[in-house]
């Protein structure tokens, strides 16, 4: 049986995003990119919805993105992915 893991981020106050889809308060740091690592190196696909699933289509098979975050776009670029 597989396993599903959840890679959320949540304001503690419980919003996902703010207005139009703002994602602008997003910490990702090094101590979130290693973390972020090592999430992806343990999984073979990745599960999103729509419009999330867009946002990272947009984004990480770009050239910024490859050469500011190699690993990340690396894997987010080779996984299978499903969006629902």
């Amino acid at each position: 049986m597989r396993k599903i893991f959840l890679f959320n981020m949540i304001t503690l106050d419980g919003f996902f995003e703010g207005p139009n889809q703002d994602i602008s308060w997003h910490n990702v740091d090094d101590e979130f990119n290693e973390f972020a690592i090592d999430q992806l190196n343990e999984v073979d696909t990745l599960l999103f919805g729509r419009v999330t699933y867009q946002g990272m289509a947009s984004y990480w098979p770009t050239e910024f993105a490859i050469s500011d975050d190699p690993i990340v776009a690396g894997l987010m670029n080779s996984l299978s992915k499903i969006v629902f």
